[in-house]
């Protein structure tokens, strides 16, 4: 399952080389947890949220970018960390998460600042294990 869930990511603690697999690591464990109590109403959000990145109009890459912006807005590290490793799947170069996360600071003003530096770090580690 695809929807963002993990534990807050904390990159003062612990290497930047395991944060990324320590966030997957409790990602699919708390997906898999949470889904296995077979409720319904959060099958079927999780089941949604997988659909709404899905192609359509509007391609993945598009798509995963949106969600990165929403999620910078919102001030949601963990959804950003699971939309930049999903926009770097789907091919987006250093230059476009850049022009997205300009779009965050415009929309989200001064406040999501923490969380582009948080980003950029994550974005910085990702283009390292490629």
């Amino acid at each position: 399952m695809d929807a963002v869930s993990a534990a807050p990511h904390d990159h003062a603690a612990g290497g930047a080389g395991d944060s990324l697999a320590e966030f997957r690591a409790f990602r699919e464990r708390m997906n898999a947890e949470i889904l296995g109590e077979n409720n319904l109403v959060i099958s079927r959000f999780f089941a949604l949220d997988t659909r709404t990145y899905e192609a359509g109009a509007l391609d993945v890459k598009t798509k995963e970018l949106l969600g990165l912006v929403a999620s910078l807005v919102l001030r949601c590290d963990d959804c950003v960390t699971y939309h930049l490793v999903r926009c770097r799947e789907e091919g987006v170069t250093r230059a476009e998460a850049f022009e997205a996360l300009s779009v965050g600071l415009v929309v989200g003003g001064s406040i999501v600042i923490p969380h582009m530096r948080r980003a950029v770090d994550r974005l910085t580690e990702l283009e390292a294990k490629s």
